[in-house]
């Protein structure tokens, strides 16, 4: 059907990618964490809540990240507490997470991302 979006599920059943089960994992750890999670294929990669977007870099690279809409928006004050250490901050309102190994990342890295959905809403 011209024009159709594929969904997250029909996208990842067609990715090449060497690091398919991080990333079926991982998604599927952001969605058990909060039932609200809207998702979306989105710079060809899966999205949720339009703010954090995985990041499949080619050679085996996984991350994530974590923004507040397509567009970089004006310095208004917004701050956000990363005690994780994981995320490379651009700017004060888009970062990005890279993704070493998943299993010992994932709690943490599950945390983040609610915490990032909650604090960007």
């Amino acid at each position: 059907m011209p024009g159709r979006r594929n969904t997250v599920s029909e996208f990842l059943d067609q990715l090449d990618h060497p690091r398919k089960d991080d990333i079926v994992a991982l998604r599927a750890a952001i969605l058990a964490a909060d039932p609200s999670i809207q998702e979306e294929v989105k710079w060809n990669a899966p999205s949720f809540d339009d703010r954090v977007t995985m990041r499949l870099a080619p050679k085996g690279q996984l991350g994530l990240i974590l923004h507040r809409g397509a567009k970089v928006r004006p310095d208004d004050g917004f701050a956000f507490e990363d005690d994780t250490g994981l995320v490379e901050w651009k700017t004060s309102d888009r970062g990005v997470v890279t993704i070493g190994d998943l299993g010992e990342q994932l709690p943490a890295v599950v945390d983040l991302v609610g915490r990032w959905l909650r604090a960007t809403r």
